[in-house]
């Protein structure tokens, strides 16, 4: 009885519903993107989810995100699976609570059948994407703000995010400093669960390689089946793939960090004079000055660059 309006339909029937029931899928944020995510999946009957956030729930969540109004102080990744354990016992939801960064993104996304980024994040967006295209997983990608937002399916065969997105913004806001509607948010969280139970449900036209957003309530959508991967392009690292030898630069003032992320790190340099061979590594909170640094740097020295996106670390 628990699925019946849904196998009911053609498209999913008893096989359809075996197909959930069998899927192994990764959701990567438990917030405003994640909960109608995980509301709609765990519903449906996915038969695992892995989910990644390292944030805790708080007040000025509950616009967006309302299933943590008992959990305010719990990590969202162990309050979500509580939650969804009572809307769905079919469902197993293992919480993970910790930063997905390029470390720990292949061998996740190396389990998962489908991914889905609801972090928010572009730094990890792009290392989701990069290790999506590595491993030939499907990823539904997503980010809202204020009335505006976006979903599309990305690798798994379409392609990736950088094939779309291969540059950032000049400047790039928060919910924090921009601000967010709720309902918007949970209208581009059910499109994105919308387009991942397509994919594991093989329904045709495929959402990969189909862009789809919202402008208020106005919609739009178009298709990048032939879009080229880019030859080149920043990559992220985690912290713990620094080298010894690398020459880390970290851009955040002393009022973001007393001290720097690793302890040889420069401080805001004027200009740099890397060694022959050297790999230069930028860092900031989110990415965004880390990436137009390596823009700049990249006008006059052909070496090795990565990035670093520290969130919230001191």
């Amino acid at each position: 009885m628990r699925y019946a309006r849904q196998t009911v339909l053609p498209q999913i029937g008893t096989e359809g519903q075996a197909r959930l029931a069998a899927a192994q899928v990764l959701v990567v944020g438990a917030g405003a993107l994640g909960v109608p995510v995980l509301q709609y999946l765990t519903g449906a009957g996915v038969g695992c989810i892995t989910l990644v956030d390292p944030d805790r729930a708080e007040i000025s969540n509950l616009h967006r995100q309302p299933i943590y109004g008992r959990h305010l102080g719990t990590p969202k990744a162990q309050a979500a699976a509580v939650e969804m354990a009572v809307l769905n016992p079919d469902t197993t939801v293992m919480p993970l609570v910790a930063r997905l960064d390029p470390a720990n993104a292949p061998d996740l996304v190396a389990r998962a059948d489908l991914v889905l980024d609801c972090a928010d994040s572009f730094a990890a967006t792009y290392a989701l994407s990069d290790a999506c295209l590595a491993a030939n997983r499907p990823l539904i990608a997503a980010s809202v703000l204020g009335t505006q937002g976006f979903a599309g399916g990305f690798c798994g065969g379409a392609p990736s995010f950088r094939a779309v997105f291969p540059d950032l913004p000049a400047q790039a806001g928060t919910c924090a400093t921009a601000g967010v509607m709720g309902p918007m948010a949970g209208l581009i969280g059910a499109l994105q669960a919308q387009m991942a139970m397509a994919v594991l449900l093989g329904l045709r036209p495929t959402p990969l390689g189909q862009m789809i957003r919202f402008d208020g309530l106005r919609p739009a959508s178009f298709r990048f089946d032939g879009a080229p991967e880019p030859e080149t392009g920043h990559r992220f690292i985690a912290a713990s793939q620094m080298r010894p030898d690398d020459l880390a630069v970290d851009l955040r003032g002393p009022e973001e960090s007393p001290l720097p992320f690793v302890p040889h790190a420069l401080r805001q340099p004027d200009r740099l004079h890397p060694a022959e061979g050297q790999r230069v590594v930028f860092a900031c909170r989110s990415g965004l000055r880390a990436w137009t640094a390596a823009d700049r740097l990249r006008r006059d020295w052909p070496g090795e660059i990565a990035l670093i996106a520290l969130g919230d670390a001191p």
